[in-house]
């Protein structure tokens, strides 16, 4: 699994399989790159900043609660 983060465009792109896209599908601010067989490859995250504070949020006051 590979990480790459472009501060210019604020896209975090995570790469699970070197392979090459054959169909994306988005949801919002997520892109989701499959293979020809449907297994997924990269997964896109626009408006990276924002999104990973939204997500990183609720690990940490779970984690907060437990201590």
């Amino acid at each position: 699994m590979k990480f790459k983060y472009d501060k210019e465009t604020d896209i975090l792109v995570i790469t699970l399989l070197e392979e090459k896209p054959d169909f994306g599908e988005q949801s919002g601010d997520i892109i989701t790159h499959y293979n020809k067989d449907g297994k997924p490859i990269e997964i896109e995250i626009l408006n990276a900043s924002e999104n990973a504070l939204n997500i990183i949020k609720p690990i940490l006051q779970a984690k907060k609660a437990v201590a």
